[in-house]
C-alpha cells in the first residue's frame, strides 16, 4: 500500500499518488482524475497562500496516517482533507461552505456513495468552528486540523506568521482584534483537542503558542 511508504516520496508525489488511488476506487477516467487533481495543486498552491497550501495537506495526512486504524471511514476523511480548503479566500467568511459544495460536486461526478459525501461535507463544515461532534471521524479530523497548534515554538511561530501572510490584505489595527478574537476562542475551550489521542500529544503546547501569540498582539 502507498501509505506504508508514505514517509519516503516527495510530498506532492504522496499527495497525488494519495489522491489517485481514492478515485481509482470509483472510475478508471484518468482524464478526470488528472483534471480534478490540477484543480487541488492549482488552488493550494495559489500565490496568495502562505499557510493553506499543499504542505498543510501533507501534515494532515502525516498525522491522521497515525490514527488510520482508530479511523472508521478512511476514504471519508481522505476526501476531506483534500477539499476541505479548496477554496480560501482572507475576504469572505463562508470558505468552509464553498470548499464543501465543491466537494460534493466533484463527488457526485464519479458517483461516490451519497453516505460519503454526506459525511465529508459535515467534516468540511466542522472545520469551521472545531467544536466537538458526535461523529468520532469528524473529531480526528478536526483535531489534526489543529495539529499546528500545539507544534514547537518554532514551528507555531512560522504558522502564525504565514496566517498574517494570508491576511495581509487586512492593516494591523484591523488584523489583530480579529485574531485575538480567535485565540481567545481557543484559549478558552475546556478542550482545544477532542480525542484523547491529539489531547495528549498537544493540548498543554497548544494553549502554550496561543497564550503567547495573544500577549505579542497587545
Amino acid at each position: 500500500m502507498l501509505y506504508l511508504v508514505y514517509p519516503y516520496h516527495s510530498k506532492t508525489i504522496v499527495l497525488k499518488e494519495t489522491f489517485s488511488e481514492l478515485l481509482k476506487k470509483y472510475t478508471n477516467n484518468e482524464s478526470i482524475i488528472t483534471e480534478f487533481w490540477e484543480e487541488i495543486e492549482k488552488n493550494y498552491n495559489y500565490k496568495k497562500r502562505y499557510y493553506h497550501t499543499l504542505l498543510h495537506l501533507d501534515n494532515l495526512l502525516k498525522h491522521l496516517f497515525e490514527v488510520k486504524d482508530k479511523i472508521e471511514s478512511w476514504e471519508t476523511i481522505l476526501f476531506t482533507l483534500f477539499y476541505h480548503d479548496i477554496i480560501y479566500n482572507a475576504l469572505k467568511s463562508d470558505n468552509e461552505e464553498q470548499s464543501a459544495r465543491l466537494a460534493v460536486r466533484r463527488m457526485k461526478q464519479i458517483a461516490i456513495p451519497d453516505h460519503i459525501i454526506h459525511n465529508c461535507q459535515i467534516q468540511i463544515l466542522a472545520t469551521k468552528t472545531h467544536l466537538s461532534h458526535p461523529e468520532l471521524d469528524t473529531n480526528y479530523f478536526i483535531d489534526a486540523d489543529l495539529s499546528i497548534l500545539g507544534q514547537n515554538p518554532k514551528s507555531y511561530a512560522e504558522y502564525a506568521k504565514n496566517v498574517r501572510k494570508e491576511y495581509s490584505v487586512y492593516p494591523d489595527l484591523i488584523y489583530n482584534p480579529g485574531r485575538k478574537k480567535v485565540l481567545q476562542h481557543f484559549i478558552e475551550m475546556e478542550r482545544i483537542y477532542k480525542t484523547d489521542y491529539f489531547y495528549n500529544q498537544f493540548e498543554n503546547q497548544a494553549k502554550s503558542n496561543l497564550r503567547l501569540e495573544l500577549k505579542q498582539l497587545g
